[in-house]
């Protein structure tokens, strides 16, 4: 070995041997173990926190464990066929009706047509308030019918043929039915939770009166023959392609299929198209706007109904009467419908 190398030359640095340290009467023995923080440079070293277990790993105890409800599967509501084809029966006679007595409307012969719509509004008060059963239902049906009466007879005798007359008759009645159920001490606790269906009630009888108006108002018969028309027929085939039909499903608590409303929209709007061809100022291109918008209104009247409805029974509350209930999506279709054609022939016709 050469003077001039180390000892350490060749040798392994993790080796056993204790490494090299300072110079000192402790050199060789092993470092005394540390009872204070660890320390290193004086810098104090930080802990990063507990360390997370991962669910169901060591150290969870099963009495941690919380025990999660499974969810209830809720059978869909089945299709029934007959069910279907007796509310198209409905939809059409409704729309038959309602086309046929605008055309007994003339000047100073608004009376016919006047009755054949209160007839509807009572059907309609009828329906909705036994399938929506708001507080105070005997005076929200007594208010409802009365509104339906002044409506009528503001649209027949107002000087100017609008909607003003009709828009006072819908706020008193709202204000009524509210004010009706403030007075009974059992029903004012859900005056809140009634005054949604007060007001859909309200508001769709004198809905029925701006038809009234409509007849009143140059080329408002005609309008009035081309989008009720498309609306029934609309309504119509939307039924009768559910109970053939029904797909693909909307969701499992409504027994309605898109194939309806798509198909239903369409036709009611070619059946307007090819009545404009027919009717004194109309053209196919003109009639199709005006019937597009009141077949799709009808139809997706119709089905939020369904929606309204299935709510109302996931809701747990008891089903009324079986023809209220079934009767009450073409009439609102058409409530919707009547505005809407209102508007479309006072602003593009």
């Amino acid at each position: 070995m050469f003077p001039s190398t180390s000892r350490d030359t060749g040798r392994d640095p993790w080796a056993d041997g204790p490494p090299a340290g300072p110079s000192g009467p402790d050199r060789g023995h092993p470092p005394a173990p540390r009872t204070g923080p660890a320390e290193e440079d004086g810098e104090r070293r930080e802990r990063t926190g507990p360390r997370r277990l991962r669910k169901g790993g060591p150290g969870r105890r099963p009495d941690d464990e919380t025990d999660e409800p499974d969810e209830e599967d809720v059978p869909p509501v089945e299709f029934r066929r007959p069910l279907a084809l007796t509310v198209a029966g409905f939809a059409t006679l409704l729309g038959v009706g309602l086309v046929l007595g605008a055309q007994t409307a003339g000047p100073g012969h608004r009376l016919p047509f006047a009755i054949i719509i209160f007839g509807v509004q009572l059907l309609y008060v009828l329906a909705w308030t036994m399938a929506m059963r708001p507080p105070a239902l005997l005076v929200v049906a007594l208010v409802s019918a009365g509104t339906a009466a002044i409506a009528d007879v503001a649209a027949v005798q107002s000087d100017i043929a609008g909607l003003a007359p009709l828009g006072y008759a819908a706020a008193a009645g709202l204000l009524l039915g509210v004010l009706g159920q403030l007075v009974r001490r059992v029903d004012r606790v859900r005056v809140t939770d009634s005054l949604g269906g007060t007001l859909l009630i309200v508001v769709g009888v004198v809905a029925f009166a701006s038809l009234i108006v409509l007849s009143r108002v140059p080329k408002g018969t005609q309008a009035i023959t081309v989008c009720l028309t498309a609306a029934g027929v609309a309504l119509t085939v939307a039924r009768l392609t559910d109970a053939v039909a029904p797909w693909p499903r909307l969701a499992p608590q409504v027994p309605r299929g898109a194939a309806g409303v798509v198909v239903g929209a369409m036709l009611g709007t070619l059946t307007s198209a090819v009545l404009g061809s027919y009717l004194v100022g109309f053209t196919p291109t003109s009639a199709a706007l005006v019937g597009v918008v009141t077949a799709a209104t009808a139809v997706l009247a119709d089905l939020a109904v369904g929606y309204a409805e299935a709510g109302r029974m996931m809701a747990g509350e008891p089903p009324t009467m079986w023809a209220a209930r079934h009767m009450q999506g073409p009439l609102g279709g058409f409530a919707l419908a009547a505005p809407a054609a209102y508007a479309m022939c006072v602003l593009f016709l």
